[in-house]
């Protein structure tokens, strides 16, 4: 896998200050992309075991709430395979921050038994995620007064609730105008 950023002390991409990872590769193409360049696959730099060590090394002061996978794409099944192993890392290592990654497909469609970007690692991925922002980026719907989210079909999910619920359950940091209806 490649990656195309990491930006520390990152406020915009998920609640509190945070370390953001930006990997390469995308198939959604959305219209509007902010981060085109990251459609493809061998854009940047080389993820290694240095780049995971970096990572965790800017994450682990208190002051940061947790990492935010952004893309290109992360659930790209190529990707879904090299970011397990390193998120398994990351929770052994600073169990006390979350995760939050964001991802162009639809969580009850795309990431499920059957979907088309279902892996086997789709469901041990989402396992160790704690919010996942779902939904391609539709410019005709964009709108820049949202949190955390850039067009209004996007949905801000709590998987830990979700789990818990067994139910799809809206991130409830949310601001009632923000809530996926």
């Amino acid at each position: 896998m490649y990656y195309g950023m990491i930006k520390t002390c990152d406020i915009a991409d998920g609640e509190g200050v945070r370390t953001t990872l930006f990997v390469s590769g995308c198939t959604n193409h959305c219209k509007g992309c902010f981060q085109p360049d990251t459609w493809d696959f061998c854009y940047g730099q080389p993820f290694t075991v240095e780049t995971e060590n970096y990572i965790l090394k800017e994450t682990k002061p208190d002051y940061i709430a947790g990492l935010t996978l952004l893309g290109g794409e992360p659930f790209e099944p190529e990707n879904q395979r090299a970011l397990v192993p390193f998120l398994k890392r990351f929770r052994a290592n600073l169990p006390g921050k979350n995760i939050w990654s964001y991802t162009g497909f639809v969580y009850d469609r795309d990431l499920v038994p059957g979907g088309r970007k279902y892996t086997e690692v789709t469901d041990e991925m989402l396992s160790l995620l704690d919010v996942l922002v779902d939904g391609p980026f539709i410019e005709e719907r964009k709108n820049i007064s949202l949190r955390f989210r850039g067009s209004e079909n996007q949905r801000i999910i709590d998987l830990n609730r979700t789990r818990e619920n067994g139910m799809l359950t809206v991130w409830s940091g949310a601001n009632n105008r923000d809530v996926f209806k």
